[in-house]
């Protein structure tokens, strides 16, 4: 590892800690030449899916989409960052457990949903009113409770 400071090839490894449940590590180095002291972090990058859009385009995962849709649903409602950067980790894991190739932007809504309606019902009317994009209230309301049904009828056969 090249010296930020110095530009030398000269570094050690001073500590290192594992961070985020062992998914990274955090080195303190220390440059031999110039004797500066700066930290790396080493994560795991995994390949995430194609996201195939409605109207077909397909575009590369992006996580700032994801958590910026679940930030906004979730503005001044009690929850905290961690909840969230976990549900974001959460939708993650179930994005590379669908597919490896792609997965369709109504698969991520039906999963994000999921998780917004057990964390809390006014973030989940939040997204569902902007993910759906409903033409008058009658259509929010009936597909409110028929998605109602559908978590009620799959959460019974989970069990």
């Amino acid at each position: 590892m090249r010296c930020p400071f110095c530009d030398a090839n000269d570094t050690k490894v001073v500590d290192s800690r594992i961070l985020k449940e062992g998914f990274s590590v955090r080195r303190r180095r220390k440059c031999e030449s110039c004797e500066k002291r700066y930290t790396t972090y080493e994560t795991i990058e995994i390949s995430m899916p194609n996201i195939v859009k409605l109207d077909g385009r397909r575009e590369p995962f992006n996580r700032e989409k994801i958590l910026s849709g679940i930030q906004k649903a979730c503005q001044k409602r009690p929850i905290s960052t961690e909840q969230i950067d976990r549900i974001v980790e959460n939708i993650e894991k179930n994005i590379r457990d669908i597919s490896t190739k792609e997965v369709s932007t109504q698969e991520i809504g039906k999963i994000l949903m999921m998780y917004l309606r057990n964390l809390d019902p006014v973030a989940y009317i939040r997204f569902a009113s902007v993910y759906r994009k409903f033409q008058d209230v009658e259509e929010f309301v009936h597909d409110i409770q028929s998605n109602e049904q559908q978590f009620t009828i799959s959460e019974s056969h989970e069990q």
